[in-house]
């Protein structure tokens, strides 16, 4: 079994999520006592999300790097990075150690054509959104991201860090997240991609008329696959 290294912290909301299922998953291949090898880096959130906020990506960048080499010293065969936005500095932390990094978009596009899908709704952060490290990746594999409109992205964003990363879940909110999957579908949606690793603590399949796609759930799906091969 390969020992998975997780950056993670991006937020601990998610990472615990990861942790949860990754040890569940091999659980479920292997049975019995069996559990996953893992190495957590766990970042403090809180400058991480001033320094998005100001655009200084060079510096997460170097931290980010600086993350994966400590992992890598530490025996990681497998890198993970805890968070859809984060992927943002993929290339930074695959240029920074031989270890082999599983990108988040990836397992994703790869569910997404399998189910025949070609145009989805995307949520998730602002950039995860609006920059086309993530859109891009996905037109590559011929799959259309829809987004939604500027009030509604901002509305999608601000749940996310003012309530989703400090683990608060409002029915209210729900309820927004709802409208705006409605209106994707009405857009001509053909399924949902969670993009951002928090979304999954506040809805699921009851609140979509279509598939939705989870980034988490399917990063930790092949990521067990990965670590068991």
């Amino acid at each position: 079994m390969k020992t998975i290294g997780l950056i993670g912290g991006l937020s601990w909301e998610s990472s615990a999520q990861y942790y949860r299922l990754l040890n569940e998953g091999v659980r479920k291949r292997l049975g019995g006592l069996h559990s996953a090898r893992i190495l957590l880096l766990s970042l403090d959130f809180a400058p991480i999300a001033e320094l998005q906020a100001n655009g200084d990506w060079d510096v997460l960048d170097a931290q980010m790097a600086d993350a994966a080499r400590s992992l890598t010293a530490g025996g990681a065969e497998l890198l993970l990075i805890c968070a859809n936005t984060m992927h943002l500095c993929a290339e930074a932390v695959e240029a920074a150690t031989p270890v082999p990094l599983l990108h988040i978009a990836d397992p994703t596009i790869a569910a997404i054509r399998a189910a025949g899908f070609s145009r989805v709704g995307l949520l998730g952060t602002a950039f995860t959104m609006e920059k086309p490290f993530y859109t891009a990746r996905m037109a590559a594999a011929g799959i259309e991201a829809m987004i939604p409109g500027d009030a509604d992205r901002a509305i999608v964003h601000s749940i996310i860090y003012d309530e989703l990363v400090q683990g608060v879940i409002r029915d209210a909110s729900r309820a927004e997240y709802r409208r705006i999957i409605a209106a994707l579908i009405a857009g001509g949606a053909e399924a949902i991609v969670l993009g951002c690793t928090e979304i999954m603590l506040l809805v699921g399949e009851a609140d979509s008329a279509v598939p939705l796609f989870d980034t988490l759930a399917l990063h930790v799906d092949a990521a067990v696959e990965n670590a068991l091969a």
